[in-house]
């Protein structure tokens, strides 16, 4: 009888341990399980280049291979992970759930790889690294370039990558992983969750003429004095073009019907010095434009009888991504820049 249940004990055990083994290994060889069917690291920026976007043909372009190749790729990857990744539509293809997990992890996995390269560069040089940000104009103009100066100080070979965009834009950029941070504010049609916050300042805009516009002789202009004039705005949908579209209509005052759209500062110099058209920007661009030496010299603020305030700005990062050494010395220079501005 002992024997008997000795065994009993033992082959219980055995059991145990069996599924231990399987805990075990389930544990360590699960999170490869794609790579050990095949998935490669092109696979992975297939997936990516196909929610970037949202048609074969561009993928396979950014690839820089063919159609039929990047076809074949993803049929691969749908053999490799037993389900289907996209579905196509009218005007391409469109990720499914599946897809669009795996596009999640694989742009993560594409990241570090990046960071990676970028790491090994900065060891294998002695420089300072690269730092890729981006910014609405006011705070580009206002907070990085002072933060540059500081940090070219502390890291003399450093690059600084910057981009100066709308905030639509630079928070798909950010996400799409080609920034390391953004000064900007999250777009309604993205998830907050997938973001980091700091605010950091409100943007005060004004509105610029040529030296010699008819509405400065007035002295001060109002809003009914500015709808008979050509504007020059930023796109539809825009920050500042909805708070000064918002600000004709809440005053019972028609929204200006000659418009010029551009995110183009440059072109909005230029169209305002040559023209009587009226443009909203930044109060800090427009007086370090005002400064100038130059036709941009032309461009005045017109003094008006209301303020234009647009919704704050903020340092944004994407959550779970951690800043670069030299990413983040920048990230805290520009963080602190805006804090001597609340002094």
């Amino acid at each position: 009888m002992e024997s008997s249940r000795e065994a009993a004990t033992m082959s219980s055990n055995s059991g145990h341990v069996a599924l231990e083994n399987v805990d075990i290994q389930t544990e360590i060889f699960g999170d490869d399980g794609l790579l050990r069917s095949g998935l490669k690291l092109n696979h992975l920026r297939m997936i990516v280049a196909i929610e970037d976007s949202g048609q074969i043909s561009a993928a396979a372009e950014a690839l820089n291979i063919s159609q039929p190749a990047a076809s074949r790729m993803l049929s691969e990857m749908e053999t490799i992970v037993k389900t289907p990744l996209y579905e196509r539509v009218a005007r391409g293809v469109v990720l499914t759930t599946f897809g669009e997990a795996l596009a999640r992890r694989a742009r993560k996995i594409m990241l570090e790889l990046r960071e990676a390269s970028r790491e090994i560069a900065e060891l294998r040089s002695g420089k300072g690294g690269s730092v890729f940000i981006g910014a609405v104009t006011a705070p580009a103009m206002s907070l990085v370039v002072p933060a540059i100066k500081q940090i070219r100080t502390a890291l003399p070979g450093i690059e600084v990558n910057i981009q100066v965009e709308t905030s639509n834009v630079l928070a798909r950029e950010l996400l799409a992983a080609r920034h390391d941070f953004v000064i900007s504010r999250i777009p309604d049609d993205l998830n907050p969750r997938l973001f980091e916050v700091q605010e950091i300042g409100v943007e005060r805009a004004c509105l610029i003429v040529r030296s010699g516009h008819p509405l400065l002789q007035k002295g001060v202009a109002t809003m009914a004095d500015l709808t008979e004039y050509d504007w020059v705005f930023q796109p539809p949908g825009t920050l500042l073009r909805r708070t000064i579209e918002d600000m004709f209509l809440s005053r019972g005052v028609a929204v200006p019907e000659n418009i010029v759209n551009t995110s183009s500062l440059l072109l909005t110099c230029a169209i305002i010095c040559q023209t009587d058209a009226i443009a909203p920007i930044a109060i800090d661009v427009a007086h370090f434009l005002a400064a100038q030496r130059s036709r941009a010299s032309d461009v005045r603020v017109l003094p008006i009888d209301f303020e234009i305030n647009v919704r704050p700005y903020s340092l944004i990062t994407a959550r779970e991504r951690a800043l670069p050494p030299s990413a983040r010395l920048l990230y805290d220079l520009v963080l602190a820049e805006s804090r001597k501005g609340g002094t």
